[in-house]
């Protein structure tokens, strides 16, 4: 999903995962895409770390930046969209899109514990999210 979304976006998007992500490299962004996993009605554990890591050093010092999320969730994903949504409040940044959720249907323990692939109308969608945030900030909307 963050692969499909950082080409949507284009050359001047930066992918780089939680456990790379440090106050320095927010600092330089102008607008961010979260992406993550949920696991067990909340974010994954690299991304709430990362949270942790860069809270305090961003607090007033991102407010107004542009953001969205794209959650992929074994059924609803609303956990893991509110908690991101709950800590970037504290930042004071700016929802610029609707949460992109892809409903992995995983139920069954065999379903959890099964390779999952991402549908090609989900990576169309993470796309579309990484190009309309990209445009955005190009053409300074935000």
């Amino acid at each position: 999903m963050a692969r499909a979304a950082k080409q949507g976006a284009g050359e001047s998007a930066m992918l780089i995962s939680a456990s790379e992500t440090t106050p320095e490299v927010l600092l330089a962004g102008s607008a961010y895409l979260f992406i993550c996993p949920e696991n067990l009605g909340t974010m994954t554990g690299m991304m709430k770390e990362m949270f942790d890591r860069c809270y305090y050093p961003l607090l007033g010092r991102v407010e107004g930046r542009a953001y969205a999320t794209a959650i992929a969730a074994g059924s609803d994903g609303r956990g893991a969209q509110a908690q991101i949504d709950r800590i970037v409040t504290g930042w004071r940044l700016k929802r610029v899109a609707d949460s992109l959720i892809a409903n992995m249907g995983a139920q069954t323990p065999e379903a959890i514990l099964a390779p999952k692939s991402v549908d090609e109308d989900v990576l169309a969608a993470c796309r579309e999210l990484g190009a309309a945030l990209g445009e955005g900030l190009e053409l300074g909307i935000y």
